[in-house]
């Protein structure tokens, strides 16, 4: 592996903390994936991005990592303190759909986002659905051990019981006594002993669309207990990140320490990572405030908030300009600023593949620019080694690629910097550009608007007769497999048979 000091700010500690892998060279992240009930809108895009940018820089370093996402596709409920529907269950409804066409219509979708924005596929991406019995073997095993209680066919996590044990709101930083005094008002509604205390099972009514047999009735599980079952089987009782939005803290993730605590006597992960939310007009973004922009409306430019179409690398390199714990707010002119950034980025990639080393013994090395170059790689490396401060990285790339212009300009020559750094220069900008930071050239697909263009052209040299101009074009085009037809009254082409 190679040898950095990676700090990460920990969440439960709330400081950066040097990382150290549990079982080096593997390290095991579980990230909250989405509630596939609508199409993924840019708050989604965030946690993404940042964790498959977490997942890169690890590999980069030289990890083994076993990335494990989830799907939520039951038991995410409309409303706070375990009421309302299933999320998923109404939309089918709506849709007159069956709920497990809802979620594979919108994992699909989600899936198809996410490949646009270039994110690593997870190593394992487990459906709550396909974990039921894990679900109902972890309820067993918290009411075993007296932290939890059934009632009328619904199971609660016994919240003050724990608290006698365990700090509940260690990971938020909440005070159970607050808590228990905002929540005053709840006291006596319901069947929970205390309105703290969270659905581990919930029991469903006849109408409920989406339940299973279970030691309590029939019912289905709740949301924090999904994520349990899920990690824990796949990582451990005990493994390296647990991240997600700032959102979910609390009280998702809070409920999953208390949970992992509960039946495993750990906390489920030794690093807590949260992305800070995009915000528009200072306000979060999300699906319950009705303010969100999808992912296909940003590429297509198709909302009454956008001035124009945004692509998919535009927007990654938007979410990466901010540092991942920083809140970012959307808006058309920073996303035009993110979308010249980024082509400047890009073009700069493209001119290191033209780039060759040419020796010229009566040029000396030049000291000064091989240590800038060197010192901007080293201060690169040390953001990203520094809680992934990818804003702060995208700064000192721009540095190399100033010494990049420079030398397909001819102001610096290849021979100032030796064979040595200027491979290091090229070889540096793109493992970081296309490995590290996961951008890529995004190549228009105007096909024929450009062959359109071309055509103009064409029949310009013909009318000019200027034939050795036609002939170039001709043969240029058919070296591409296209054909030039002159016509009557117009000139087209066609794919050569």
């Amino acid at each position: 592996m190679k040898q950095h000091q990676l700090k990460i700010y920990n969440t439960l500690s709330r400081k950066k903390e040097v990382f150290e892998a549990l079982n080096p060279p593997f390290v095991g992240m579980y990230v909250c994936g989405p509630t596939v009930y609508g199409d993924a809108h840019l708050g989604h895009g965030r946690p993404a991005i940042t964790f498959d940018t977490v997942n890169r820089y690890l590999k980069h370093l030289g990890y083994r990592v076993r990335y494990v996402r989830n799907i939520t596709d039951v038991g995410h409920l409309t409303g706070d303190a375990d009421e309302g529907e299933d999320k998923i269950a109404k939309k089918a409804k709506l849709e007159q759909l069956e709920p497990m066409e809802v979620a594979q219509q919108y994992t699909d979708s989600y899936h198809r986002d996410m490949d646009l924005l270039n994110t690593y596929k997870p190593n394992i991406e487990p459906r709550a659905t396909g974990h039921i019995p894990e679900q109902i073997s972890l309820v067993q095993a918290i009411l075993n051990e007296g932290l939890a209680y059934e009632i009328n066919g619904s199971v609660y996590f016994d919240v003050l019981k724990y608290n006698e044990q365990k700090q509940y709101g260690k990971l938020s930083g909440r005070v159970l006594d607050d808590l228990m005094s905002g929540s005053r008002e709840l006291d006596g509604q319901g069947e929970k002993r205390n309105a703290v205390d969270f659905a581990l099972w919930k029991n469903a009514a006849p109408e409920h669309l989406m339940k299973w047999e279970s030691p309590w009735g029939i019912g289905f599980p709740g949301w924090h207990l999904e994520c349990t079952a899920m990690s824990s089987k796949y990582l451990g009782k005990h493994f390296d990140i647990h991240g997600g939005g700032m959102d979910l803290m609390f009280p998702h993730h809070e409920c999953e320490i208390a949970q992992g605590n509960a039946c495993n006597h750990q906390d489920p992960a030794k690093y807590w990572m949260h992305n800070n939310m995009i915000t528009i007009n200072g306000q979060k973004m999300g699906k319950s405030l009705g303010n969100f922009i999808t992912l296909q409306e940003l590429f297509t430019g198709k909302h009454k908030l956008l001035d124009q179409a945004y692509s998919p690398m535009t927007i990654r390199y938007f979410i990466l300009t901010a540092h991942y714990r920083s809140t970012l707010d959307f808006s058309n002119e920073a996303l035009r600023a993110a979308q010249k950034g980024y082509k400047k980025i890009i073009n700069g990639l493209r001119t290191c593949k033209k780039l060759v080393f040419l020796e010229d013994e009566n040029i000396v090395l030049d000291e000064n620019q091989i240590n800038q170059i060197k010192s901007s790689i080293q201060q690169a490396y040390s953001s990203m080694d520094d809680d992934f401060n990818t804003a702060q990285a995208i700064g000192h790339l721009f540095n190399l690629l100033k010494k990049i212009n420079s030398l397909h300009t001819g102001q610096l020559h290849p021979s100032q910097l030796g064979q040595e750094t200027f491979n290091l220069l090229i070889e540096t900008y793109r493992v970081f550009i296309t490995e590290i930071l996961g951008l890529e050239e995004e190549k228009t697909n105007n096909q024929e608007a450009l062959l359109e263009a071309l055509l103009q052209v064409y029949s310009e040299a013909k009318t000019a007769r200027n034939y050795n101009k036609v002939d170039e074009i001709r043969a240029a085009l058919k070296g591409l497999g296209i054909v030039v037809k002159d016509m009557k009254d117009k000139i087209d082409w066609a794919y050569e048979e």
